[in-house]
């Protein structure tokens, strides 16, 4: 490892746009974070490229005003995410700079060249040991713990702590900055290492001390079309492609709030600043159903908007990801929303060509496929030292030009997710939300969950199964009554066509508006796929088409109007007895 006094020094010897050229001596590694020293500033980058004495520099701020000849300094250092209590409720760049203490101190546009610590050095934690004097213990074990919003924050042996140790001292309860002491650790060659609440890890690398194990348990999001049809698991992946204006977005947002996870992480990378204004704008109004608290208290938000330097961008993923990689470490179970990985692939497109790398499909660089697989890896379920579990959840929202799902960024994502969550421009324009495709839709998971888990899940993935072979045949019937027209099939495949749409409209479009509708939680969700495959493996007679017409515009009404209906309200128990009378006597 390079010393603090062995740092490497340099010249720009080069430049184009935020790409430099440094001649240096001394010692320099790939990803070392650099500070190009111009105009009294200080712009923080990363070596991408080292050829002999000459390294390819990536400068993360607007480069104007750099100059031939200007000196720069090697850190010695990765770039690295600073971590410990207080990173939630936090917004942060790319570069983990904390973006309100930078519009405190310098206004609400951005200079270059101020980084600010990303967690307060003043703030006070109520320190809990866990420890004892003379326990052994490893890296990312449990020394004690601090109350953060609505987890136990856990305090662990440094990451970088190697083999075993033995506490040779422990705080005693108390407050503690994140930079006083709360314990001395003693290593296999008598070092003694003292350790803090704060600590620090590459962000890309993964951080990940445990057993991984197959994650068999469902994530439940509160929306019927991915909770039924195409689930996902704690500590899986999924992805949510569409094109523009088909609710991608919305449709995160929509998750993260009602997702039954402890914490969200949601990274805006290249998105409109408006949208971001958005999120900042509702999660601290946002009433959050699982703590009785506000949305924001168990959210990180990582921005890098289109607005901020596109240099980077490629990092604020990174950021994202190993936060969140953090407190899964804790026994947490966390999700991370990125929005969009293609803005992110638009980045590595950029970079690689700056290095004039041999361009791959549509110019994206060819790693990218190798980049993205790498990213949703460090998903999954951790089994900790203790037995506890942790999980990290990642869904990435995938922007294609001009909704096309055969282009490169989509593909390689589409080869590495657990689970496909397509968005359609037919089902936005027809207002049905989520405009998720049930035809074009996949996952991985169901099948998992109908071997590992109970009878009641069995029958769940039964009657979901009967469901969206019933999707199939109706669509396909709607297709050949474009051609030939209602009175060209018979009453029987007509039936089909209307079970199809009542299977669509009642169970798998929510309304988000609705105060009932927005989220329903499992318990619902099984009451209304009872009530749904109660019609779709009923055998109908009808004397014409015209009586299945006017049943099913009926029934489906009826339902809806059930579904914006609380248990509570006294004639939710007479709607839902009248339907299923209704249902019967057909």
């Amino acid at each position: 490892m390079v010393m603090k006094s062995e740092k490497a020094r340099g010249t720009i010897v080069a430049a184009h746009g935020n790409l430099m050229t440094i001649r240096f001596e001394g010692v320099v590694r790939q990803n070392e974070v650099v500070y190009v020293k111009s105009a009294g500033l200080s712009l923080k980058g990363e070596v991408i490229e080292i050829n002999g004495n000459e390294a390819k520099v990536q400068v993360f701020e607007p480069t104007k005003g750099v100059r031939y000849g200007d000196e720069v300094e090697f850190d010695s250092d990765l770039l690295t995410v600073e971590l410990g209590p207080g990173l939630l409720k936090r917004v942060f760049d790319g570069l983990q700079n904390p973006l309100e203490d930078i519009a405190e101190q310098s206004g609400y546009f951005l200079p270059r060249g101020v980084y600010l610590d990303p967690l307060p050095r003043d703030a006070k934690w109520k320190w809990t040991p866990i420890a004892k004097v003379g326990d052994k213990v490893e890296r990312a074990h449990f020394l004690g713990w601090v109350p953060e919003e609505n987890i136990e924050h856990k305090i662990m042996v440094p990451f970088n702590f190697f083999g075993k140790g033995v506490v040779k001292k422990i705080a005693d309860e108390g407050d503690y900055t994140i930079d006083d002491e709360i314990a001395q650790i003693e290593d296999e060659k008598g070092n003694v290492v003292p350790v803090k609440m704060i600590q620090r890890w590459p962000a890309k690398f993964a951080l990940r001390f445990g057993e991984r194990i197959l994650p068999k348990e469902q994530l439940v999001t509160s929306m019927r079309v991915i909770d039924g049809p195409f689930p996902v698991a704690k500590g899986g992946t999924f992805c949510t492609p569409g094109p523009f204006g088909a609710g991608k977005t919305v449709l995160q947002h929509q998750v993260s709030k009602y997702a039954e996870t402890q914490v969200v992480i949601v990274v805006a990378c290249g998105e409109r600043a408006g949208e971001v204004v958005e999120i900042l704008r509702e999660f601290p109004h946002l009433d959050d159903p699982q703590t009785g608290g506000k949305l924001i208290d168990r959210t990180c938000i990582i921005c890098n908007t289109s607005s901020m330097p596109v240099a980077a961008r490629e990092s604020s993923v990174y950021m994202g990801v190993t936060i969140a990689e953090y407190y899964r470490q804790m026994g947490v179970d966390c999700l991370l929303l990125a929005d969009s990985t293609s803005r992110w692939a638009q980045a590595l497109r950029e970079m690689s060509g700056r290095l004039e790398e041999i361009p791959g499909e549509e110019a994206f660089p060819a790693y990218l496929a190798t980049r993205i697989s790498e990213l949703y890896e460090r998903a999954g379920v951790l089994r900790l030292y203790d037995n506890k579990e942790g999980s990290l959840t990642i869904g990435g929202a995938v922007s294609p030009a001009g909704g096309n799902f055969e282009e490169p960024v989509t593909l390689s994502t589409l080869a590495v997710v657990g689970c496909f969550l397509g968005l359609s421009r037919q089902r936005s324009d027809a207002r049905r939300y989520p405009a998720i495709d049930p035809l074009i839709s996949w996952s991985k998971y169901i099948d998992r969950f109908a071997e590992y888990g109970s009878d009641e899940m069995k029958e769940r993935v039964r009657r979901i199964t009967v469901a969206q072979n019933m999707i199939f045949k109706s669509d396909e019937i709607g297709k050949k009554m474009s051609v030939v027209g209602e009175e060209g099939i018979a009453i029987e495949d007509l039936i089909v066509y209307l079970k199809g749409e009542f299977y669509d409209a009642v169970y798998l479009q929510q309304n988000a508006f609705d105060p009932v509708d927005t989220a329903t939680d499992m318990e619902r969700q099984s009451e209304q796929l009872d009530l749904v495959s109660k019609v779709l493996e009923k055998d109908f007679e009808f004397k014409d088409k015209e009586e299945a017409r006017k049943y099913f515009l009926t029934l489906t009404d009826k339902v809806i109007q059930l579904n914006y209906l609380s248990k509570d309200v006294s004639i939710y128990d007479q709607k839902k007895d009248e339907i299923l009378n209704m249902i019967e006597g057909a």
